[in-house]
């Protein structure tokens, strides 16, 4: 659930834009190139100046990328629960920018294309969506297939996006960073208001707010349906990135999925300085060094080991990877 960022807006074309002229607007001849982008690895910062303006693609995101023979599958970025386009993605998409990839942002799950909280939406509806913009990339690129890279609710969405509405032949890859693939009991908090009777008074109170919330609540008949015969689909592989201090999806092993093609990092094994929470994951060195390698095993970079706070990121300088 993303919120934060102090970069300086480098790309300013509104997603109403885009989804108004179409493929006119992807067709621009531009080819992904090494580039040396600044990169926000400080959530709060970077959530902060991203928050109110929705409609701006990130630093690094270009509608008219032509992706390259040496990463030839576009990669869209899927943003949170309250979270937009422009807030969460501050770091990663500035960041695959800089390697040579094709990077495409949107929102989805909005009341409006305006609204600084977007992701809120039946979440169902957010996969029709992102089909929506997952046809457009791939008419624009002329690419076969698209990489996924999510973030909460953007790791979990694309999930439905495969199993129910054939993404599985769109997709290659879904890497998620501390999804809800299997809900969350907000360290105990939804199993109490059951305990206490509660709970159908609460998620009435709270699904016209935010379906999405409520659909992502362990047990809900959204993930008990989206989890039924299996977490993973034929022909898709899965990366779930997840952290050990992550207060949002509880307990944190409800992130993981389990199937073929499902590699499960928890950040902790590999650094134990990182203190990464539900936020900051979006924007750590340490997690972005892991989706990097997932989309390109073939040519992995260290993977960083540094003292990461939750929310505001690194201490200290990040060594270039």
């Amino acid at each position: 659930m993303p919120r934060i960022s102090a970069l300086r807006r480098l790309t300013a074309a509104p997603l109403a834009a885009v989804l108004l002229t179409g493929a006119a607007l992807f067709a621009a001849p531009l080819a992904a190139q090494a580039q040396t982008l600044p990169v926000n690895y400080d959530f709060a910062a970077g959530a902060l100046a991203g928050f109110s303006s929705p409609q701006t693609p990130p630093p690094g995101a270009d509608v008219g990328c032509k992706p390259t023979s040496a990463h030839p599958d576009p990669v869209i970025l899927v943003h949170g629960t309250l979270a937009n386009q422009d807030d969460n993605w501050q770091a990663a998409s500035p960041l695959l920018a800089n390697h040579g990839y094709c990077v495409f942002t949107f929102n989805y799950g909005g009341t409006s294309p305006t609204a600084d909280f977007q992701g809120t939406g039946d979440i169902a509806a957010s996969a029709g969506q992102l089909a929506s913009f997952v046809t457009q990339v791939l008419a624009a690129t002329g690419a076969a297939k698209v990489d996924l890279v999510g973030h909460s609710q953007g790791g979990m969405m694309p999930r439905y996006y495969l199993k129910f509405l054939g993404g599985a032949r769109y997709v290659d890859q879904l890497i998620a960073l501390a999804p809800s693939n299997h809900g969350t009991t907000l360290d105990g908090l939804t199993a109490l208001v059951q305990a206490l009777g509660a709970a159908g008074l609460v998620n009435s109170a709270l699904n016209p707010l935010c379906t999405a919330c409520v659909e992502q609540e362990a047990g809900s008949p959204f993930l008990t349906s989206l989890n039924a015969g299996g977490d993973t689909v034929p022909g898709v592989t899965y990366t779930v990135i997840e952290s050990r201090d992550d207060e949002v999806v509880t307990p944190y092993t409800s992130a993981f999925l389990s199937g073929p093609g499902v590699t499960n990092i928890t950040l902790q094994n590999q650094c134990p300085l990182d203190l990464s929470d539900h936020l900051e994951i979006a924007a750590d060195p340490v997690a972005l060094a892991d989706v990097l390698n997932a989309l390109d095993p073939a040519h992995p970079v260290h993977v960083p080991c540094l003292v990461v706070l939750p929310i505001t990121g690194p201490v200290g300088p990040v060594p270039s990877f």
